[in-house]
């Protein structure tokens, strides 16, 4: 079945700098789209950023629009999120998510478009 493990969450200073990655395994990656939401304790589930498969066309929320850089390597199955000059809003757990095989919409922030979610990393970032 399909796997999908986050890492790199972590403490980080406001205006600092954390990698999230994504390992896939259980699915041809390279044909499903990706996505990162977050939530936050007491909060809605919220979309943060994707990428397609294809064409690897990028989307974000506009609150890390600028800060934030969603990118695939699928010679090695991962999904990475860039994350730059942090806010203490940004502290959350960050899920990674697959829609696919072959996703044609372009819902991309709708979580119901994902099938498959991973167990999420913490990201804090104290000011």
């Amino acid at each position: 079945q399909v796997q999908l493990v986050e890492s790199g969450g972590g403490l980080v200073q406001a205006g600092g700098s954390l990698r999230l990655s994504c390992a896939a395994s259980g699915l041809t990656f390279s044909t499903y789209s990706m996505g990162w939401f977050r939530q936050a304790p007491g909060k809605e589930r919220e979309f943060v950023a994707a990428i397609t498969w294809g064409l690897r066309r990028t989307y974000y929320a506009d609150s890390v629009k600028g800060r934030f850089t969603i990118s695939r390597d699928n010679a090695k199955n991962l999904l990475y999120l860039e994350m730059n000059n942090l806010r203490p809003e940004d502290t959350s757990s960050y899920f990674c998510a697959a829609a696919g095989p072959l996703y044609r919409g372009n819902d991309y922030s709708n979580s119901q478009r994902y099938g498959s979610w991973g167990q999420g990393t913490q990201v804090t970032v104290s000011s």
